[in-house]
């Protein structure tokens, strides 16, 4: 097996997706029950039940009920883009991250979010900003939202310890989400805390999630110049 964290059920879904890719586990497959696959993971079923879930519904896995999970004999074509943990995106190019908090507010956001969101124009969320680094680098600016009625004492959180990104990643379920990828031009404000050149081309990334009808938080993720993303199929 290889050396990813499999204490939690994205982590134990990227090694089952591992097998899967490599062959180790060939199409049509029977793989092996929750219970075994708990056990060799050193986790509770319940990660091991979550991994598996999200693998049948992009349709990599069949789970038929007594007969067992078996591989896709043909896979649905599906783009399935998972969320990353941006500590463990800058310690993968062999950099050091940290990140400096910049606001934490619980406020009325603009119009903006709350009718993306279908929340009531009054509605109070969670404004939290931080400058994430890679080697004292800014790496990129986190923009979010958070829906505070949908995330029960995420105001005491601790911020300057936690990412939000990490954190909601780690506490709040989701189901489903929008995303969108697209460039800018760096204003005054973001180009001083990105160490750009005024007017240099940004990649930006706006995602939305929710859990089932609930929103749980809206984020703009604004990379310094010369990021580029890499993803598998």
């Amino acid at each position: 097996m290889t050396d990813t964290d499999t204490n939690s059920w994205r982590g134990v879904q990227s090694e089952l997706l591992r097998r899967i890719n490599e062959k180790e586990w060939p199409a049509g497959s029977l793989v092996p029950n929750e219970v075994d696959l708990a056990e060799e993971f050193g986790c509770a079923r319940t990660t091991v039940n979550r991994a598996m879930r999200e693998l049948a519904d992009a349709g990599l896995l069949v789970r038929r009920r007594k007969a067992g999970t078996r591989v896709a004999t043909h896979p649905a074509s599906r783009v399935v883009l998972d969320i990353p943990i941006i500590r463990l995106e800058v310690e993968q190019r062999n950099a050091e991250w940290r990140q400096s908090l910049i606001e934490k507010t619980a406020c009325v956001p603009p119009v903006r979010i709350t009718s993306r969101l279908g929340l009531d124009p009054d509605a109070q969320m969670l404004h939290v900003r931080s400058l994430h680094f890679a080697d004292n680098h800014p790496f990129l600016h986190e923009d979010r939202w958070m829906n505070i009625a949908a995330l029960p004492g995420v105001e005491r959180v601790d911020f300057s310890a936690v990412s939000s990104n990490e954190w909601l990643i780690e506490n709040a379920p989701y189901t489903t989400g929008d995303i969108a990828f697209s460039a800018m031009n760096a204003d005054a404000a973001l180009a001083d805390l990105l160490e750009a050149p005024l007017g240099a081309a940004i990649f930006v990334v706006d995602r939305i999630t929710w859990d089932k009808d609930i929103p749980i938080t809206s984020v703009r993720l604004s990379y310094a110049p010369g990021y580029r993303m890499n993803t598998k199929i």
